[in-house]
């Protein structure tokens, strides 16, 4: 797995700890498994003092997203956390299955009924990072840098939005849909115009483009045509009213349709799925553009696409300039294991598990952070 692109360039660095609004109830064990509680509780009683390293890993290739924030949530919620020995993997970094991306060592009263939050934490900011680096390295396959639009605000809970745009900035999107996906990488949304719009000018495309073009002026003009399910005849419409103006296009026809294109051109059915933005219809839609001398206006594609589907356009020199990618970015498919395996400094670990240095760990220095 080739190193992102982000991180050759220098611009992964630590997020520092005012960056996350963690839930005061975090340290209350609200968000932690019982047993965890429980033990701590044991702990302090009968075995107070006793010093453990946790170790947490993985088993995919993965781009490793979470670590500051992991970070964070120990200076805010362990108790003495300026005493812990902290040893960590940075985010960005590509990991192997197995290998160790953080070490903590220090009583187990301190900070052990954080190890599920910590487990949930990289899980789900790995997988959104990996998920996006391999959508990212898809769109590349044809040999052209085309970027990813991170476009999954409907696709999960609105609370998840920071952080999973800051784990898409990891894995390498160059755009967000909201502000909020934003928020942890100083940034803001992006984006033109949904089907609501067209709607509000009974379906006119262009008096559509209009109205966005004259409240939003300083944004590149770029308009969805496929609300009428005619992409072609809209995008031909636009592309003769704004001319230069008209920067791009973005075509989002649902998989259940089939363009009137294809009503049109029965001829070029039968060897094709024609529902949805499929190949032929996008390679169609280039055509008549550059026919009428606009090859300059860029095409979008969004609606399902995934690194499969992606892969497969890019192997077929399709000729969309960019993707919008939502659902499928986020789907939590990295768990991590948070294993004690060292106990007052000597191997001590459930069968199967062991101690796994890795020289690759930088060491943490914390301190404590007060919640507001």
């Amino acid at each position: 797995m080739k190193e992102i692109e982000l991180k050759l360039q220098g611009q992964i660095n630590r997020l520092t700890n005012h960056t996350f609004k963690f839930d005061e109830r975090v340290g209350e064990g609200w968000f932690s498994a019982v047993y965890f509680l429980k033990t701590r509780d044991i702990v302090k009683e009968f075995c107070s003092g006793a010093i453990v390293t946790m170790q947490f890993f993985q088993k995919e290739h993965a781009v490793l997203c979470g670590t500051d924030e992991v970070i964070a949530l120990l200076e805010t919620f362990a108790d003495h956390p300026e005493e812990l020995e902290v040893h960590s993997l940075k985010d960005g970094d590509q990991i192997s299955p197995f290998e160790t991306v953080l070490t903590i060592r220090g009583r187990y009263e301190d900070f052990g009924y954080l190890e599920g939050v910590i487990d949930g934490i990289l899980a789900r900011r790995t997988s959104v990072a990996t998920n996006v680096y391999n959508v990212v390295q898809a769109a590349r396959s044809g040999g052209k840098n085309k970027p990813i639009i991170f476009m999954g605000d409907r696709d999960d809970h609105f609370t998840q939005q920071a952080g999973d745009g800051y784990a898409a900035h990891i894995g390498g999107t160059s755009a967000q849909a909201t502000h909020a996906m934003n928020e942890w990488w100083g940034k803001s949304g992006m984006g033109t115009m949904p089907h609501a719009l067209i709607q509000m000018f009974d379906g006119d495309v262009v008096q559509a483009a209009h109205a966005y073009y004259k409240k939003f002026p300083e944004d590149d003009l770029v308009v969805l045509i496929d609300y009428n399910n005619d992409v072609i005849t809209d995008a031909l419409r636009v592309a003769r009213e704004f001319g230069a103006e008209l920067k791009g296009v973005r075509v989002d026809t649902s998989r259940t349709m089939i363009d009137q294109y294809f009503i049109r051109h029965p001829e070029v059915l039968g060897t094709f799925d024609p529902r949805g933005a499929n190949p032929s219809l996008i390679f169609a839609l280039r055509k008549a553009l550059d026919d009428e001398g606009f090859h300059h206006v860029k095409i979008v594609v969004s609606g399902g696409f995934d690194q499969k589907r992606i892969r497969e356009f890019e192997a077929q020199n399709v000729p969309v300039d960019m993707y919008g990618v939502g659902g499928s970015l986020l789907k939590i498919n990295i768990g991590f294991t948070g294993d004690n395996v060292e106990l007052n400094g000597k191997p001590a670990a459930k069968a199967g598990r062991k101690y796994r240095p890795n020289p690759r760990l930088e060491r943490v220095e914390l301190k404590r952070i007060e919640t507001q």
